[in-house]
């Protein structure tokens, strides 16, 4: 079968298409931007990538056209689909239909961690030799690909709450009916889809509606907002991680790099490994407690754990130029930004962090996340801010009161100028940005190189 995905290099369809090539079908895909890490791995499997939704792309017409949920109607891909009658389907459909069906599932879902928890998982199940299937929205680089099959019952996905496509304004992981399902944490995001907290809070529980009563749902305890979603009503057994939940870890150090799991107050193994902040030490306990459900002992997990080597563009160590770090990172909204920098400062202590933000998300671009975002780059010694001619709001204004140092800049080359002016040995920079960043990484390195 000739199957065309519009918006291949998102990360969950690109990853989408990578199961369809495995299942032997011809998969070609277009995108008005191709970018790594998505593009790169798509032409190293083979698949055809195409610029642009011009409705040639379509001709000779596919089999089944799957429509990525970035895609509305006025798009000439989308107006031609539809004119010509030709069969669609929205992505998690798909991987419903032709991938899920009579697998456990085991679900990571949350506003943020999703795509590193799930990676983790993936690496716990194949570490204790279960084979796990697995798409996950970004690349795991102990398997240096976002997806595959896998032979074994078990198959590990990334459940986002972004709606499926512009025909189903349904959230993604409604398709994916869970048997383990781990919700991470609750936060408004997706201020283009979703007018408030509680309307995200209501697409969470049609994901609970879903579990089975043999299956378990895994939740931070003091997530007031998603002790709200399991108070709508919940039929399934709950297991609970970090302060007062079941699931608890002990830090044996400040940064979150060493700690102690205990489950029911009874230790059950130490996590040492190169990852840090809070954060990642509540996705840990979350992974240790959904793997425990399809039999791997948490000692198992903890000891996989110490191996786990994250996910391309999570704190990814991208160059280290005349003694400056440089690291790509995919956070976009003020928790993930603050909790990714704390973690970067303890570990660091007093070196200078410099963070280089690029307001791209969609909520971003509406101004959604304003409130707190000057504050959410504290731990950083400097920030410089990318604002692009089209963003719609003032976003100087925004983070004139921020505590330390911070540049508004509306191109590349100011932001690279303005960091070359600041760097010594030993400084930290992280780049934060859900996109391509126009390459900023590389030129930043290049422009380093030659300071």
């Amino acid at each position: 079968m000739h199957i065309h995905i519009l918006g291949i290099c998102g990360t969950f369809m690109g990853s989408l298409a990578v199961l369809a090539k495995e299942l032997g079908h011809r998969v070609t895909g277009s995108d008005a931007n191709v970018y790594p890490p998505m593009s790169t791995q798509l032409e190293a499997q083979g698949i055809e990538l195409m610029q642009g939704y011009d409705a040639a792309h379509l001709q000779p017409e596919p089999d089944l056209v799957v429509v990525g949920n970035a895609l509305s109607r006025g798009n000439p891909a989308v107006e031609y689909v539809l004119n010509k009658g030709l069969p669609y389907v929205s992505g998690p459909q798909w991987l419903a239909d032709h991938v899920l069906q009579g697998r456990w599932v085991l679900a990571a879902a949350g506003t943020h961690g999703k795509t590193t928890t799930s990676s983790m998982l993936a690496w716990v199940l194949e570490h204790a030799g279960m084979s796990p299937g697995f798409l996950i929205g970004g690349v795991p680089q102990n398997f240096g690909i976002s997806a595959r099959l896998g032979d074994t019952p078990f198959f590990v996905v990334e459940a986002d709450e972004y709606d499926s496509a512009f025909f189903d304004k349904r959230s993604k992981f409604v398709h994916y009916r869970p048997r383990t399902a781990i919700l991470n944490n609750l936060e408004f995001d997706h201020a283009d889809i979703f007018p408030d907290l509680a309307a995200i809070e209501r697409q969470f529980h049609h994901l609970v509606r879903t579990v089975p009563g043999d299956g378990l749902i895994i939740h931070p305890q003091t997530e007031s907002a998603l002790v709200r979603v399991i108070e709508m009503g919940c039929w399934t057994p709950v297991q609970t991680t970090g302060d007062g939940g079941q699931w608890q870890a002990r830090l044996l150090s400040e940064d979150g790099s060493r700690f102690e799991v205990l489950f029911n107050g009874q230790p059950e193994g130490v996590v040492d490994w190169p990852l840090t902040g809070l954060h990642n030490v509540a996705n840990a306990l979350a992974t240790l407690a959904a793997a425990r459900h399809v039999g791997v002992l948490p000692k198992q997990g903890t000891e996989a754990l110490g191996e786990f080597r994250s996910v391309k563009r999570r704190m990814e160590k991208v160059a280290e130029v005349a003694g400056v770090t440089l690291f790509d990172d995919f956070a976009h909204h003020p928790t993930a930004i603050a909790t990714t920098l704390d973690g970067l400062r303890k570990q660091v202590g007093d070196a200078p962090i410099i963070a280089i933000i690029e307001p791209r998300s969609n909520s971003m671009k509406l101004g959604a996340h304003r409130d707190g975002l000057a504050e959410s780059a504290e731990q950083a010694d400097a920030v410089f801010w990318y604002a692009p001619p089209n963003l719609g709001w003032d976003l100087a204004g925004t983070v004139a009161g921020a505590k330390n140092a911070t540049q508004v800049c509306d191109s590349l080359e100011a932001i690279i100028e303005g960091v070359k002016a600041r760097v010594s040995p030993g400084t930290q920079v992280v780049v934060m940005s859900n996109g391509g960043f126009g390459g900023l990484h590389g030129k930043l390195a290049a422009a380093l190189a030659q300071h």
